[in-house]
């Protein structure tokens, strides 16, 4: 396994069948790690299979370094960005051409990764349910809790729309956010334009955010991509109802029971709305879509058909 994204790569080696052994090869976003250093730890790992997780250099590098059969997982960005960027773009096409599969967690860039071959596989975001688990709602209190749990980032998590349509019913929740982001400044400064109080959290390891998601009555994610992403599909794990876009025109997302919240009314009217009922709801589709154990055995089928080994 190469590289990683939100913790995905870690969770799949951590559920793969103890009979296969395993290598996790990481780096950091430091310049040495993510460029000369990664090259060196791919050119010395040998396997039966090669899984980098997003499609850029470390993909790239794989590749030129001849490790095969290579197994490509594109994220997000990878290919929303990357295939417009001017200096990432050659490189995400090379990738997305010569792995032997390419995989997609989500799926509004399914269609953006098949423009270039029709065999792309979209699986779903495998969620550690030893890590992420329910725990009893509390006591209803004068107001709602709500968490902001993604990244402040405008363009891409649509933080300005949450935090607009928040302040339009501030007298009725209290609202913490994590202190990340790009847009995170900007997102205070617009907070405090609008009245709204925000109660400012620390960013902590990908452990211990589960106590925020426990800590609150009802998560809010993103609103402009339209798919789910790994902090609804946790909080949803730790038995907190979450109010995100999530595209109707998407076919794989057709029994999760809140689609198209993308405007500031469908907004407050979701958080008005979010009840136990929509968290069982919600429950019931992660149970059929993301458990661990169903994606890494489906996983387990891709390895071997690529790497010609019978386990039968």
């Amino acid at each position: 396994m190469i590289n990683d994204c939100a913790f995905v790569g870690e969770t799949i080696l951590k559920y793969l069948p103890e009979s296969v052994e395993r290598t996790h090869v990481k780096r950091s976003r430091g310049l040495w790690s993510k460029t000369f250093g990664i090259a060196l730890k791919i050119f010395g790992s040998k396997a039966d299979v090669y899984h980098v997780n997003y499609l850029l250099q470390d993909c790239y590098l794989a590749l030129k370094l001849g490790k095969k059969p290579l197994v490509g997982h594109a994220h997000g960005s990878d290919i929303r960005a990357g295939l417009d960027h001017h200096l990432w773009k050659r490189i995400v096409k090379y990738n997305l051409k010569n792995c032997d599969k390419i995989l997609v967690s989500t799926p509004d860039i399914l269609e953006l990764a098949r423009q270039y071959r029709e065999d792309v596989i979209y699986l779903p975001n495998p969620v550690d349910s030893q890590l992420y688990y329910t725990k009893p709602m509390r006591e209803p209190g004068e107001k709602l809790r709500i968490l902001i749990a993604s990244d402040s980032n405008w363009s891409v998590k649509g933080t300005d729309v949450a935090i607009r349509a928040l302040s339009r019913i501030r007298d009725q929740v209290d609202v913490s956010i994590v202190n990340y982001g790009r847009d995170f400044e900007k997102t205070i400064n617009l907070a405090k334009s609008q009245g709204l109080d925000l109660q400012l959290l620390p960013k902590v390891s990908h452990e211990r955010v589960r106590e925020y998601y426990w800590n609150a009555d009802v998560v809010i994610d993103r609103f402009k991509l339209g798919s789910l992403g790994m902090i609804s599909l946790e909080a949803i794990a730790c038995g907190r109802p979450v109010v995100s876009f999530v595209s109707s025109k998407y076919s794989e997302y057709e029994s999760f029971p809140l689609k198209d919240v993308d405007t500031e009314e469908n907004i407050i009217k979701a958080i008005n709305n979010a009840k136990i009922e929509l968290w069982e709801k919600e429950y019931a589709y992660l149970g059929k879509n993301h458990e661990a154990i169903s994606i890494v055995e489906s996983l387990m089928d891709i390895y071997d058909a690529i790497a010609s080994i019978d386990r039968k």
